[in-house]
């Protein structure tokens, strides 16, 4: 399987997921500078954490717009494999890849800490492996994660299962201390309605590896591979 990340002026999580794709999932991964018009002939294509362009406009607003994103629009509309952590999620937002948007966290504040997501359901690539009844604990870092799509929109998502991971305490319960942005319904997770096009705000690239003591974003991982041989 060959992965191409795509590097933005302003990403910070690029390394990070290539060294968990490359070294602990043991698949070769291609750099897309932001300006490139070449995928390399990828078999997906993921878009990492970070803030490109500095996150002016609203964050994702400009990266949208980069050179790369029409090749990576091209692709995901013929059906090829996207991911977007963090400011990924934010860009497939903003480029209409993926439905709803990521605003302000509730608190005004930029927050960094692990939390506990749990996978709506097991009809999709990312989450068809895991337990729905175990909750996972992945980093979060952003101050633009509060996710909100309107009633109609959310009605529909939750009839296709578009719905891939809400936030939830240690033991799986979806409440709303739990929530640590506000975001509706404790979305964590969305994905398109074709199933090829997924965001999440939570880092799994973060916790993959034995050496964090932490390694439930592996699952994610493996969960996506085994659906996409």
């Amino acid at each position: 399987m060959k992965f191409g990340v795509v590097v933005f002026p302003g990403s910070n999580c690029d390394q990070d997921m290539i060294y968990v794709l490359q070294n602990i999932m043991e698949h070769e991964v291609v750099k897309l500078w932001h300006k490139d018009t070449d995928i390399q002939n990828v078999d997906a294509i993921v878009l990492p954490g970070g803030f490109s362009y500095g996150d002016y406009l609203r964050s994702g607003a400009i990266a949208r717009y980069s050179p790369i994103m029409e090749k990576v629009i091209e692709f995901a509309n013929n059906g090829g494999f996207v991911f977007g952590v963090c400011n990924g999620f934010q860009i497939l937002c903003e480029s209409g890849l993926l439905p709803g948007a990521l605003l302000h966290n509730d608190n005004q504040k930029f927050i960094c800490k692990n939390i506990h997501i749990v996978p709506d359901n097991n009809t999709n690539s990312i989450t068809g492996l895991l337990n729905t009844q175990r909750a996972l604990k992945i980093p979060i870092a952003h101050g633009e994660g509060r996710y909100f799509a309107k009633k109609e929109v959310l009605q529909e998502m939750r009839q296709k299962d578009q719905i891939i991971f809400r936030y939830c305490d240690e033991n799986g319960d979806v409440t709303s201390e739990a929530n640590p942005n506000g975001s509706i319904e404790n979305i964590a997770g969305v994905c398109n309605e074709k199933k090829n096009v997924f965001g999440m705000m939570p880092h799994p690239e973060r916790g993959a590896d034995d050496e964090l003591g932490n390694t439930d974003g592996r699952l994610i991982f493996e969960s996506m591979l085994a659906f996409m041989k």
